[in-house]
């Protein structure tokens, strides 16, 4: 039998020692969503026993099956389990605001007009997020493309993104690649199904049957609110509620979605959408604060710090309304074979995606001659083979950049 819930004090209390503990983890987990799910572990389940190794393998399990943003989820998860909804916020917003400040500040300096690097450091970000980018891509690829028909799913992805530029082609090659998955898996296990592990949620079947419901109708109302007024703070909400609910795979899929909305607008330049996602490497936290960079930095009449707000609570929301939206009807989901039969197609189809974005805008915005190769080819060799950090060979290759210019 579950113990009883929390009285509002103390709610209120472990809700500000949940942030209190996710705002350090913000400030020390460096390395991608993977390392930080490591740290996670290492934090509540090895050192502080909030939940055992079976209760978060489950947890996530289930953020890796949702499109988002898979480390953030978990914390709220793990946030909304021990505070409730308040320690959910809490440990989003500890989690994420020491990057997103940061991430703010540099976006903040392109709309005051001062340029954001020198132009030779500027190059070598941009050299550096090919390494990045290609280190995301292979990975992804020998997890989630294995077999002829998934690696040929990846390339139809990669191929409808590049002759379809946008949103609307990449959107629709998530969607012909659901299809596919039921066609070829839907009668059979995409994978085997995890064991099963019962374990209170705090969340009852009612209220995340709303929250699901608010996910899809902000999805669709939102396009249509924009269209009908086009203000600029709507717009922005539009595009990055659409990126951070489209985004299968991992933080680094959220690239090619956020260069259709907003440098094909016009809205930031692609050397600085380029520039400002090498920057995000290098800072601890969520990749997704890359979303703060692009709000203070965008030109539609809605940047700076409100736009910086916007854009960061658009891009989370649907993360949030996921994780706790699904976590009572999680143990009936990960048991449906068509479920994980379209997953498994969408997967591979999101490899394609960035893909994509790796020959489209990476490369050809940033290797225009032998010595660019040879450093990104040299960062991409300290970053897969030699375990290097990203916070670590980022920063060198913007040293090197310079050099490179002469």
């Amino acid at each position: 039998m579950p113990p009883p819930p929390a009285s509002p004090e103390t709610r209120h209390a472990s809700a500000w020692a949940v942030f209190a503990i996710f705002l350090r983890l913000g400030l020390t987990s460096f390395g991608g969503p993977v390392a930080h799910l490591g740290y996670f572990r290492q934090e509540f389940v090895a050192r502080r026993r909030w939940l055992d190794e079976r209760a978060y393998a489950d947890l996530v399990a289930l953020c890796q099956f949702l499109p988002g943003p898979a480390s953030s989820q978990v914390g709220m998860a793990l946030g909304l389990r021990r505070a409730g909804w308040g320690g959910a916020l809490a440990a989003w917003l500890g989690f994420t605001l020491p990057s997103a400040l940061a991430m703010a500040l540099l976006g903040l300096g392109l709309v005051a007009g001062q340029a954001l690097v020198p132009a030779g450091v500027l190059h070598g970000l941009k050299v550096a997020a090919v390494a990045v980018v290609a280190q995301a891509v292979w990975g992804m690829a020998r997890g989630l493309c294995r077999g002829p028909a998934r690696l040929l799913l990846m390339a139809l992805a990669c191929a409808l993104a590049l002759l379809w530029p946008g949103v609307a082609g990449q959107v629709g090659a998530m969607l012909l690649a659901a299809l596919a998955g039921l066609a070829l898996w839907g009668r059979g296990a995409a994978a085997p199904a995890p064991p099963v592990h019962d374990e209170p949620v705090g969340v009852r079947a009612r209220t995340g049957a709303l929250l699901l419901a608010a996910f899809t109708a902000l999805l669709v109302l939102l396009p249509v609110a924009a269209r009908a007024w086009p203000q600029p703070a709507l717009l922005l909400a539009d595009a990055f509620y659409r990126a951070g609910a489209l985004v299968f795979g991992g933080g680094h899929v959220v690239l090619p979605l956020l260069q259709a909305e907003v440098v094909a607008t016009g809205w930031v330049a692609a050397d600085d959408f380029l520039a400002g996602y090498g920057l995000a490497q290098a800072v601890p936290g969520p990749l997704f604060s890359f979303a703060a960079f692009l709000g203070a930095a965008a030109r539609n009449g809605a940047g700076g710090w409100p736009g910086a707000l916007v854009c960061l609570a658009a891009i989370f929301l649907p993360a949030f309304l996921l994780v706790a939206g699904a976590l009572p009807f999680w143990e009936r989901l990960r048991h449906d074979v068509r479920a994980r039969a379209a997953l498994s197609g969408v997967n591979a189809a999101v490899v394609g995606l960035l893909l994509a974005a790796l020959y489209r805008p990476v490369w050809t915005s940033a290797i225009h001659a032998p010595a660019d190769l040879a450093l990104a080819l040299a960062a991409l060799a300290a970053l897969a083979w030699g375990r290097a950090p990203p916070w670590l060979v980022v920063p060198l290759c913007g040293a090197a950049g310079p050099w490179l210019l002469r």
